[in-house]
């Protein structure tokens, strides 16, 4: 286990954990986002955490956080202090990353895309799309000299499906998985349809026209905690990768550590 780290992706609705080299991911754990957790609970969940999986701490080198929740971000990183006994590396400024962002606002690019965008331009051939699904979906777009150029911010799923069950008194909570048919026979599977099938479709859509725009077909590339309920019902042909995060994250890591 050379060279392992503990790389965490703090969003607004789950944290990721994982361990991580350049061979194998050796595990990918989701806690809940809790603005109100104090860095020994924090502490607490990550030590069960490698423990449930049997990593033992002298095997991590080191860790590396993104986080596009700032009020949390230090008490997770002392949070891992703690366990590792180990300065931990932010995703921020003043970091490597050896991207090209050609956007109005460079800093302002969230940790989580720029962590995608190095791994996929690291792992895939350009141009790339890169789906990022979580509580909001975001696109991101490299052109072929694999310079980020922009994307866009969609609602995610989840948001989706909530705006619709918090509105319509009649409609219940439901959870995301596809109907055994497209067209619904009653409320709940018209509800789990429409929530899946428009996300897919939105997402062929959107990558069509952005290869329209690009004048080029692209990679398509998808992560994220929903990624794998929706892209199977994508018509594009999109890879699914739940460790293009943590790749990311690895690749920045090693980037500043050499």
């Amino acid at each position: 286990m050379r060279n392992m780290i503990l790389a965490i992706d703090i969003g607004n609705t789950n944290i990721v954990v994982g361990c991580i080299d350049e061979e194998k991911t050796y595990f990918i754990e989701r806690v809940s986002t809790d603005r109100s957790k104090t860095e020994l609970e924090y502490a607490i969940d990550l030590k069960t955490i490698l423990d449930i999986h049997h990593i033992k701490r002298p095997d991590i080198e080191g860790a590396i956080i993104s986080s596009v929740v700032p009020q949390i971000t230090n008490a997770v990183k002392l949070a891992v202090e703690k366990i590792l006994k180990k300065k931990v590396m932010v995703l921020g400024p003043g970091i490597k990353t050896g991207l090209n962002i050609l956007m109005d606002n460079p800093g302002q690019l969230g940790a989580d895309l720029v962590a995608d965008a190095v791994a996929a331009s690291n792992n895939y051939p350009a141009p790339l799309i890169v789906i990022d699904m979580g509580t909001a979906t975001t696109v991101s777009v490299l052109n072929d000299k694999k310079q980020y150029i922009g994307g866009m911010i969609l609602p995610g799923v989840g948001l989706s499906l909530d705006a619709l069950t918090s509105r319509a008194s009649q409609l219940g909570g439901i959870g995301i998985e596809a109907p055994k048919h497209l067209i619904g026979k009653n409320t709940t599977e018209c509800m789990k349809s429409g929530i899946i099938y428009s996300s897919a479709a939105s997402l062929d859509g959107i990558v069509e026209r952005i290869e329209e725009e690009l004048g080029t077909e692209a990679t398509v590339v998808a992560t994220g905690g929903l990624a794998k309920k929706i892209i199977p019902y994508c018509k594009k042909k999109i890879t699914l990768d739940e460790e293009l995060l943590l790749k990311g994250l690895l690749i920045i890591y090693e980037k500043n550590n050499k």
